[in-house]
């Protein structure tokens, strides 16, 4: 079993639910010395290292490894799972799995801070219309 740090579209619990197949455990946390960025043309976000930026996020407890190879497929090309530690809101730290931005695909990511708010009010429906295939990875 282990951690997942969602920080873009699997932020949202039902995301999260039809990616993974469940709706784990989890809280607030936040991602030290990475930042988070638009991709271009695309409703979701990609993270990439930099010292001293901060991504906040939701940190999902105990996923199998049937989870994990849906969040794989799910993630793509473009994206590495990799090891990293998050913060939760009393200080502790916790090791987790999260995506980053493979660094080939940089010239993808725009300027800027991807907004989670903004996404939830006008970004999630184009989301869900070109991705919808999400619901329908192998349990």
């Amino acid at each position: 079993m282990r951690h997942c740090f969602a920080y873009g579209t699997l932020m949202c619990e039902d995301i999260m639910r039809a990616v993974s197949g469940h709706l784990p455990p989890h809280e607030r946390a936040e991602l030290a010395d990475y930042a988070r960025h638009p991709v271009v043309g695309e409703h979701y976000p990609g993270i990439r290292p930099r010292p001293g930026a901060r991504v906040a996020g939701v940190l999902y407890r105990d996923l199998g490894s049937t989870a994990l190879a849906r969040l794989d497929a799910f993630e793509g090309e473009q994206y590495l799972r990799r090891s990293v530690t998050v913060r939760l809101a009393d200080g502790s730290a916790v090791p987790a799995e999260t995506y980053v931005f493979k660094p080939q695909y940089a010239h993808l990511l725009a300027p800027g801070d991807w907004d989670y708010d903004a996404f939830l009010r006008s970004g999630r429906g184009g989301f869900e219309a070109q991705y919808l295939g999400y619901t329908r990875l192998p349990r």
